[in-house]
């Protein structure tokens, strides 16, 4: 996987691909995801907006969603970039909460979230740290 900084660049890179496979005709806010597997793999997702707006599909959810359909359970990271359409990220995209919440159940609190603007200027932070407190399986267990 490359050294720290490597899969980190490679997966924000990813991340910043997948901005262009968004569907946001009424926000033109363009969000992509980019997320690792313990295996090893990755899965890009991009924000799916419909006009019932309660439709739409965040870029995270969609990259996790497209992973677990393939057997996938267990994450190690994951990158969000957004911005308008048409230009690159001005601020950082963090994951909503229930984009949290869907995290919360197939990864621990160490999952890396790494929110960026390129491949250079990004911040990172654990799960646990965006979702403190979270309600995964073992709080109904």
């Amino acid at each position: 996987m490359g050294t720290a900084a490597d899969w980190k660049e490679n997966l924000i890179q990813a991340a910043l691909e997948a901005r262009k496979m968004a569907y946001a005709p009424y926000s033109h806010y363009c969000v992509g995801a980019a997320l690792l597997t313990k295996s090893g793999e990755v899965y890009q997702g991009g924000n799916i907006e419909n006009a019932s707006y309660g439709a739409t599909n965040c870029a995270e959810r969609t990259a996790i969603f497209k992973a677990v359909s393939e057997g996938h359970r267990h994450f190690m990271a994951i990158a969000v970039a957004g911005g308008l359409a048409g230009q690159e990220p001005a601020d950082y995209a963090y994951p909503c909460g229930i984009c949290r919440q869907v995290l919360e159940e197939f990864a621990d609190g160490d999952l890396v979230v790494l929110v960026a603007k390129d491949k250079e200027d990004y911040r990172e932070y654990k799960l646990d740290e965006l979702l403190p407190c979270g309600f995964g399986g073992g709080s109904i267990q």
